[in-house]
């Protein structure tokens, strides 16, 4: 199945009041264990490559994009290209040439209005370009010489009405929001505010996006997509699946120097956390892999 565009997977999804999920590549055997699970799932899914992802590749976002596009490009299900969490205009301008059909711009961490004018100026750039642009709100700082608040910080909420304007100045395609998840948790106890959700659904007309959801619970997950949730980034629930599986087998192993027979095995964990959190979300009709 060729190469899908986020834009469609995700107007689909929002067709049907359901979500698609998006984890996190950093090497080769994410995208491999991403396409994988997704198929065990019968599930249309989004590879996101991030900017710390890019910075890791030695600030080269070709060769992984290339390798996550031949990936998508060869899955039995639906698969697109996502660059996400950029705040560099010029790895922005970069995304087109290296495969993206999508990309989350964030400039969440500016005051509202330098935030509003950054997006803005990249909206127009990716529309001009057919790409699909996410960027994020979160509480607004920068009011009274008070600097930004992170999106992710420890209380940071998305206000309704500010959504609402904000989308409208700068014809975002999708809007990520901040309802009480946190990136890089390791635990699942994030509790969402979804009469919060509920707000935003009913303000913003764009698909709203989750970002850190590896650490809110199955249940939180599913409430969040009834909710209004269209797309939700997952990102260390795989890098927990890897990292543990590959501990175990250098632990049996601790002689072995053969990386292919620990990366398999993070592969596999990866593939099969893939697989169950899909599960969890109803993410579109089924695709017979």
């Amino acid at each position: 199945m060729s190469i899908a565009t986020t834009g469609d997977l995700i107007a689909e999804a929002a067709a049907q009041n359901r979500a698609v999920a998006a984890f996190n590549v950093i090497t080769l055997e994410h995208a491999e264990a991403i396409a994988e699970g997704a198929e065990a799932a019968g599930s249309p899914v989004i590879l996101q490559i991030s900017e710390n992802a890019v910075a890791y590749h030695r600030g080269r976002p070709r060769p992984l994009a290339r390798a996550a596009a031949e990936v998508a490009d060869q899955a039995a299900v639906p698969v697109s290209l996502h660059l996400d969490h950029v705040q560099s205009t010029e790895l922005l301008h970069r995304a087109a040439d290296c495969g993206f059909s999508s990309a989350m711009f964030d400039a969440a961490r500016l005051p509202y209005t330098e935030n509003l004018a950054a997006t803005r100026a990249a909206v127009l750039w990716a529309h001009e370009r057919g790409l699909w642009l996410e960027a994020e709100l979160g509480q607004v700082g920068g009011k009274n010489g008070e600097p930004a608040l992170d999106a992710h910080a420890p209380g940071a909420r998305t206000d309704p009405g500010e959504a609402r304007s904000f989308v409208a100045a700068t014809g975002v395609d999708a809007l990520a929001v901040a309802v009480g998840t946190a990136h890089a948790m390791t635990s699942r106890d994030a509790v969402i505010d979804h009469g919060l959700l509920d707000r935003l659904r009913e303000a913003v007309p764009v698909p709203l996006v989750l970002h850190g959801s590896s650490g809110a619970s199955d249940e939180e997950l599913a409430r969040a997509v009834a909710g209004g949730i269209r797309k939700v980034n997952i990102g260390t629930a795989l890098n927990i699946a890897m990292t543990g599986a590959i501990r175990e087998r250098l632990a049996r192993d601790d002689r072995g120097v053969d990386p292919r027979r620990y990366l398999a095995d993070g592969r596999d964990a990866m593939a099969r956390t893939v697989a169950r959190m899909i599960a969890v979300l109803p993410s579109g009709r089924a695709y017979a892999a």
